[in-house]
């Protein structure tokens, strides 16, 4: 029996079937990557608080501004992750997604044991840090899992954070359909499902997370599985999108939920089958140069030159001027070329830098704040329940539609036609801005619309912002910058959410409640708001039109053209090495022939 690898040629059964192919896969670099998108498809359970903040509401008796603050320390803990950046700088991934896993356990299942009378109820500063510490263990993943495999694939890096960016966007809905299907309607019971789960899938792949030497090999350059995945990825959020929809309309059975959740799992481990037939195609492949003659005879170490000649060049890489005499201070004000290597505080205060973290502010801060408040949206412009739910799920489909998009799209037009990152950040915030006006406005029925663009837009901003990092700064300290980036979400956040929406939208309820009761109806509630924040994100845009300008020549180069050179020098010295040891073994053989011993 033979199986067909889907190139010419054909494999036994039992090679399929063997231990020895099964290690393969699992030390696979496209293995890896499976493993990348289940701890990303896992580590979302920030985006789901909404379903769960009702018990801690009840449960503990906390006000709305109690909750509020929750909230808060949540958001910081999903998005300050500076900590794993540095811990992932000394050690390898592993490390880091054993400690997310750790603090994912720890964090959400004290909030479990407390929403569910189990401990005495902890105070609120201890709830808080709880949740930070529960929500701090996605920022662990993220850098395990995501900037692993940006190092790993860096002529694709647009593409990979967008696809495991994308998987992380579609995490909450698919929480929601396991939490269904195994504790029915016990939202309770969903805060231990993601205490748990998350910590056993990244404990599951913690060895098969690893950094793989890049090469410029035609099989490592392969980028085609990337599509593969981002189909499968599709095919899955279309199908939570129906269910979402269709479970908010017709009253589900427990075995309807157990189907649709049994389909997601189905969904998330088809690119299971695309990894085994990449790696069948490099099988068949070995096979065939086995069956080729070699092209090496044993007489070449009679005209080879001396192996001492071969080595020489080996040691360059060690002739690199010292800068330990120059001033840590000094140095952080003298940056390398763009691209090159930056050090963390090099990069730090460099402008690029404060430029992206301003545009960030600007950008993810307003969509953020829209889809914060887009509850209360709905309610101060009078659409039923039903519509309100229909947008938070079009918002998280529309947030994965948008990772996976500026990803893909921005590394096409990139590699095809040096259309540079930065204006596709430009545009996405100029979409935005439309988004935000629709709001302010109330425009009849356009809310269906608007939350579709800010989801879009809020989801695009993630993987354009993460490519532009380790594209300009380089890939040396790309856990830490990576984490430095996501900041500005916070930052923005709070001065975008709290400090004009909720200010805003409380000054609006007392004047039509004469100060009785802080429910707003009426276009009043956001306008002024929105038009801020319009207004702030229009100037995001102009700011980032400045990093366009000073990046324009960068972009215009071939950015990835130093990663070829670097693998091609490094399989160049590699077959060296073995060049010297074929030449040795030849030499050793001729001197073993019969009669060798006797001659002279």
């Amino acid at each position: 029996m033979v199986f067909a690898g889907g190139t010419e040629g054909a494999l036994p059964m039992r090679q399929i079937l063997s231990p020895r192919f099964s290690v393969q896969v699992i030390r696979s670099r496209w293995f890896m990557v499976f493993a990348c998108l289940l701890i990303m498809a896992a580590a979302g359970a920030t985006y789901i608080f909404s379903i769960y903040s009702k018990d801690i509401k009840k449960e503990l008796g906390y006000n709305q501004q109690t909750l509020n603050t929750l909230s808060f320390f949540k958001d910081v803990g999903t998005n300050v992750g500076i900590l794993s950046g540095l811990i992932n700088e000394v050690t390898p991934p592993w490390v880091v997604l054993a400690i997310g896993a750790a603090m994912n356990l720890f964090g959400y299942i004290m909030i479990y044991l407390a929403i569910t009378g189990r401990i005495a109820a902890p105070r609120v500063w201890m709830m808080c840090l709880y949740i930070c510490i529960g929500a701090n263990s996605q920022a662990f993943a993220n850098t395990g899992a995501l900037v692993t495999c940006v190092k790993n694939f860096p002529e694709s890096r647009g593409t990979v954070l967008g696809l495991l960016k994308g998987f992380l966007g579609l995490s909450g809905v698919i929480f929601t359909q396991l939490y269904l299907a195994i504790y029915g309607d016990d939202s309770k019971s969903l805060v231990l499902l993601i205490a748990w789960l998350p910590a056993a899938i990244s404990i599951v792949f913690v060895y098969t997370v690893r950094y793989i030497p890049y090469t410029s090999s035609v099989a490592a350059r392969n980028t085609k599985p990337f599509f593969w995945f981002l189909y499968i990825s599709i095919a899955l959020a279309v199908f939570l999108l129906i269910m979402t929809i269709v479970q908010k309309v017709v009253q589900f059975s427990h075995s309807a939920y157990v189907l649709s959740a049994f389909i997601s799992t189905l969904f998330l481990f088809l690119p299971l089958g695309v990894v085994i037939k990449e790696e069948i195609k490099v099988l068949i492949q070995r096979n065939k140069e086995f069956e080729i003659p070699p092209t090496i005879t044993i007489e070449t170490p009679h005209t080879a030159p001396s192996p001492l000649s071969q080595a020489s060049p080996l040691p360059k890489p060690e002739q690199k001027p010292s800068s330990k005499g120059i001033s840590c201070i000094t140095n952080m004000f003298k940056p390398p070329t763009m691209g090159d290597d930056y050090s963390i505080l090099q990069a730090l205060v460099s402008v690029d830098m404060l430029i992206l973290v301003f545009v960030s502010i600007c950008g993810l801060g307003g969509t953020l704040t829209a889809i914060d408040n887009m509850g209360q949206i709905g309610q101060s412009l009078s659409y039923p329940a039903k519509s309100i739910n229909t947008f938070v799920s079009l918002i998280s489909i529309w947030n994965y539609a948008g990772r996976v998009t500026s990803g893909y799209v921005s590394e096409i037009v990139l590699s095809k036609y040096k259309f540079p990152r930065p204006l596709a950040l430009t545009l996405v915030l100029l979409l935005s801005c439309v988004g935000h006006l629709l709001i302010a406005f109330g425009v009849p029925q356009s809310l269906y619309l608007a939350s579709v663009i800010i989801g879009f837009c809020f989801g695009a901003q993630w993987p354009l912002l993460f490519a532009i990092i380790s594209e300009v700064f380089g890939l040396k300290y790309y856990s830490t910058l990576y984490n430095f980036g996501s900041v500005a979400s916070p930052i923005g956040l709070y001065i975008l959410n709290v400090r004009v929406a909720g200010y805003l939208y409380d000054v609006e309820a007392r004047k039509q409640n004469a100060g009785k009761d802080l429910t707003c109806i009426g276009v009043q509630c956001f306008k002024l708001s929105f038009i801020i924040i319009t207004a702030v994100t229009a100037l995001g845009a102009l700011v980032s039109l400045l990093l366009v300008w000073r990046t324009r020549k960068f972009y215009g180069g071939d950015i990835y053209a130093k990663f070829r050179e670097s693998a091609t020098a490094e399989m160049t010295t590699v077959e060296s090495v073995n060049m010297e040891k074929i030449e040795k073994n030849g030499v050793n053989e001729k001197q073993k022939e019969p009669g060798s011993e006797n001659k002279g």
